[in-house]
């Protein structure tokens, strides 16, 4: 018996739970107040549970009535999402949005982006991961993500198409305790080249034979870059960061910025791009979150010359 319960029926509970009586239930359901008792007799004599006291002049709740209301309730808000979800679904919209970010794309305007996610497809599941180099452009070159944003990887497959997203400036930073840090005068490649440089490892063959921004024949490679920062804080060596990814310690005294170093050691921004493959176009829900990063990334930092205590030409 308890199969043949329908969604009417569960509708029929929670509107007279919450209307106070069976006579609103059924105007509220344009029912008449007849066929609202018939349904909820019939659903007390499937369950074999008693769901309303009929003694007073109203119906009541019993227990076991309070019990299922909310489990009834969780049963209509789920199929009410899946009718959601298949109606956007039939419109075109992915059913999951899987995507793949460069640890050089600012955070902030990241999180910003998901959270307005959410709330204009509160429907579509988001799945994303947080890669460097190759690692950001296997999983969308192999089809496990829709979309990725690659900024450490300094080429771009040919096999992918790509949209500029924003540039992100890198600074060079070592914490104070560090020898460069108070090198009088500018840092040459020479001078960077005694210190251990801590440098992003990829963890795919994508990069394999390439070094990107390495000066020093000392390097630590880590392949996670919240190691990478927190290394740099406990003074293990020098090492090229996210400009807004330091910003605060920066500010605070925490980290120094190398800005008087000789042009050779100069390190431009990176360029950020958001690429798919071209045989697998974003979706509405991917297009909206390619447009947002592009917004979201206007407010991060761009230049080191309202850091207190650096140069204002630094890069």
């Amino acid at each position: 018996m308890l199969e043949a319960i329908s969604l009417d029926q569960l509708r029929t509970f929670v509107a007279a739970a919450e209307a106070g009586s069976f006579s609103a239930a059924g105007r509220q359901l344009r029912r008449a107040q007849s066929v609202v008792s018939h349904t909820l007799a019939n659903l007390e004599a499937q369950t074999g549970v008693k769901l309303f006291d009929r003694g007073g002049r109203y119906p009541v709740l019993t227990d076991a009535g309070r019990a299922l209301l909310q489990e009834a309730r969780s049963v209509l808000q789920g199929m009410n999402a899946f009718k959601a979800k298949a109606k956007s679904m039939a419109n075109g919209l992915e059913p999951e949005l899987t995507a793949v970010i460069d640890v050089m794309y600012p955070m902030q305007a990241l999180t910003k982006t998901v959270g307005g996610f959410r709330a204009a497809f509160p429907h579509t599941p988001l799945r994303l991961y947080v890669e460097a180099l190759g690692g950001v452009a296997k999983p969308v070159l192999d089809g496990t993500c829709a979309l990725g944003v690659i900024g450490s990887l300094p080429t771009i497959p040919d096999i992918l198409q790509g949209e500029k997203l924003l540039d992100v400036p890198m600074v060079k930073v070592v914490a104070p305790s560090h020898p460069l840090a108070s090198v009088d005068g500018e840092i040459t490649a020479s001078e960077l080249a005694k210190h251990v440089q801590l440098v992003l490892t990829d963890r795919t063959d994508l990069t394999a034979g390439n070094n990107y921004g390495v000066f020093s024949p000392l390097t630590w490679r880590l392949a996670d870059m919240g190691a990478k920062h927190a290394f740099l804080c406990a003074g293990f060596g020098w090492g090229h960061m996210p400009l807004a990814m330091v910003q605060a310690q920066i500010n605070s005294g925490e980290l120094v910025a190398l800005t008087r170093e000789s042009p050779e050691c100069r390190v431009p921004p990176i360029s950020v791009h958001a690429v798919y493959r071209h045989d697998n176009p974003p979706g509405p829900a991917g297009r909206w979150f390619l447009d947002q990063l592009k917004d979201g990334s206007r407010a991060c930092p761009t230049t080191l010359a309202a850091t207190r205590g650096t140069d204002a030409g630094g890069q």
